[in-house]
């Protein structure tokens, strides 16, 4: 499920048009108590060096101008950052910038200490990240269709590289095998650097993984594209197909990753929140640098971005517990 605006270098006009104008509106939660922000935010999110550190920085540096206030970035490792937002105070001075994880790890354990919806509140969807379904150039397919023709006529044998159990590049291999009927066993790496490493070494057959840390290796020739998992083609990869059109009609495999506060933030909290982050998404010099990073940028209302998030669950809820997946 798609939603929001997808921006890309030729639609700021038409976030702003869709988002409202008030998108670059200043403006504090109206009613009784003192207006917000009062003192200095703080914004979590993973250990330094990834996408959501960079996201976070982008969002510490822009907003005091039109808060009024420091803002500043906590780097933690996923889990803890998560679970530090759900135990915060609901006042809009601890934020999250995360991915999947806080709503696809509680599908692979019994046991967690937050509940992903309850605990908390989405502001806005920042990027999304399309996967790119490649293959060591020894395989004998040049399109999906052909891949999946391949591992019918070879079950079991042929195999792909991911990273942690539940990461973005397993979990869209497992849609790919239960969508298609077929058997591809999974090699697990410590993390899905290491995946392509073993597929460029031949040690597996295939992976998926984001269009921005495959497209020099495709340009190389070391490694073959297939189709995109998105439902809709990549602006960064426009020439090539989507799973879902190759033959794999349904497939749907994007990673999303989103600004969050703490469940039962006040929404004239959430709302300015939202209109602050959006004001920086839409920026020429933003969306462009990230879009040459491999991501695509993505806003949303609060409300859209919460609909995003309770259809990935639906969908993957499904597809962990037919595959039996557990977290590692």
């Amino acid at each position: 499920m798609q939603v929001g605006t997808i921006v890309n270098s030729l639609s700021v006009l038409a976030v702003v048009t869709l988002c409202g104008s008030d998108v670059l509106a200043q403006s504090a939660p109206t009613g009784p108590g003192p207006a917000y922000p009062i003192k200095p935010v703080r914004i979590l999110t993973s250990l330094p060096g990834g996408t959501n550190d960079m996201l976070a920085r982008l969002f510490a540096q822009e907003f005091p101008a039109t808060l009024g206030q420091p803002v500043v970035v906590d780097n933690r490792p996923a889990v803890i950052s998560i679970e530090t937002l759900a135990k915060a105070p609901p006042d809009g001075y601890t934020l999250l910038v995360q991915g999947a994880s806080i709503w696809i790890t509680p599908l692979m354990r019994e046991q967690i200490p937050y509940d992903p919806i309850r605990d908390f509140q989405p502001i806005t969807q920042i990027i999304r990240e399309v996967g790119v379904l490649v293959v060591h150039p020894g395989v004998a397919a040049k399109s999906i269709k052909e891949l999946i023709a391949l591992a019918k006529a070879r079950p079991g044998q042929l195999n792909y590289g991911s990273g942690a159990s539940g990461t973005s590049n397993h979990l869209a291999m497992e849609l790919l095998k239960s969508l298609a009927g077929i058997n591809i066993v999974r090699v697990p790496y410590k993390s899905g650097g290491m995946a392509l490493i073993g597929l460029l070494a031949n040690e597996v057959q295939m992976t998926v993984d984001s269009a921005g840390s495959m497209m020099a290796h495709l340009k190389s020739g070391k490694l073959n594209a297939l189709a995109v998992s998105s439902t809709t083609p990549s602006l960064l990869m426009p020439e090539l197909p989507t799973i879902a059109a190759s033959g794999v009609p349904g497939y749907d495999s994007v990673a999303i990753t989103g600004f969050f506060a703490p469940g039962k933030t006040p929404m004239a909290i959430v709302e300015r929140l939202n209109r602050e982050a959006l004001r920086v998404l839409i920026k020429a010099d933003v969306k462009d640098s990230l879009f040459r990073s491999g991501v695509e940028v993505v806003t949303s209302s609060p409300k859209e971005f919460a609909a995003a998030i309770q259809s990935d669950i639906t969908k993957w809820s499904k597809v962990i517990k037919d595959a039996g997946i557990k977290a590692d």
